[in-house]
């Protein structure tokens, strides 16, 4: 293992970095103009959600388009997004569907050009996930292979693909990985997708040191336990009564308890926010 370099791996000069601030007397409360409520306002920003046809990913996808985004909801069934593609149409927001299957390198590649062939792809949601849940001593090589291609090796494709074209153009990135609360500690028979989360949440740190003083911001979303047409009859069986009962605030959350976060670290107002993960649980690995 070579030695490690000292960060910042580039450093940044004073004038350099007060130019990135350079709109920060439009903030200022000396202006009578500025209202703190713009800086989530995403109108203007192209926005590609994976995972984006059920779940959470469904919600990122129309919370993120009433906000005001042009928002690429990405899955592996184009079919499937076209429910939530007629809702935001409803309320005259703008989004593209799209098929992809992040586990498909080649075919990241040529959706991600394809994409901005219409102009930057300004913040990535790396929403798509799987877990497979079993004894250790029973995945198969198949299962963790699924695991780690669609929860991690994909979001590093898709966010390599994107950083490329950003450093290329010298447009500002943003990368929102959505980890889990399980990547950071253990629940039991659902290994691969845990370490995967893990890993995921430390890639983003270490693009974070790499990427940082290059106009690039990568954080995650650890949410907690979610109700989704996924896991709901499994939250309401005895074992997911038991584990309610371990939440501080009492109840599961809901997709829609994420909107604030989701808004938060797709728009500037997570501007000086780098390498950290949000944690949204009810209080739950508090309560641990």
């Amino acid at each position: 293992m070579g030695q490690a370099q000292a960060w910042p791996l580039k450093p940044v000069s004073v004038a350099e970095a007060e130019f990135k601030l350079s709109d920060g007397m439009k903030r200022s409360m000396n202006n009578p103009d500025y209202d703190p409520r713009s800086v989530f306002n995403l109108t203007g920003k192209r926005i590609l959600v994976t995972g984006a046809s059920m779940g959470l990913g469904k919600r990122f996808g129309w919370t993120l388009a009433r906000a005001g985004a042009e928002v690429i909801l990405a899955a592996r069934s184009e079919d499937k997004l076209r429910e939530l593609s007629d809702s935001i149409a409803a309320f005259g927001g703008k989004c593209v569907c799209v098929a992809l299957d992040v586990r498909d390198r080649a075919a990241i590649r040529e959706t991600v050009e394809n994409i901005e062939q219409a102009g930057p792809i300004d913040v990535l949601v790396n929403n798509a996930g799987i877990a497979i849940v079993k004894a250790p001593e029973r995945y198969q090589d198949d299962d963790w292979d699924n695991v780690y291609e669609t929860n991690l090796r994909g979001p590093w494709v898709l966010a390599q693909a994107i950083i490329q074209r950003r450093l290329k153009d010298g447009r500002p990135g943003n990368i929102v990985n959505i980890a889990s609360i399980l990547g950071m500690r253990p629940l039991g028979h659902i290994a691969p997708y845990a370490a995967a989360k893990a890993a995921l949440i430390n890639l983003g740190r270490e693009l974070c040191v790499d990427l940082a003083g290059r106009g690039i911001r990568v954080n995650a979303l650890a949410p907690g336990y979610f109700e989704t047409e996924m896991n709901r009859d499994w939250l309401k069986s005895p074992a997911g009564e038991r584990l309610r009962q371990r939440i501080p605030t009492g109840r599961f959350g809901q997709p829609e308890d994420l909107d604030g976060a989701i808004l938060f670290l797709a728009s500037d107002a997570s501007v000086f926010m780098n390498g950290t993960v949000l944690t949204i649980d009810g209080g739950h690995t508090a309560g641990l």
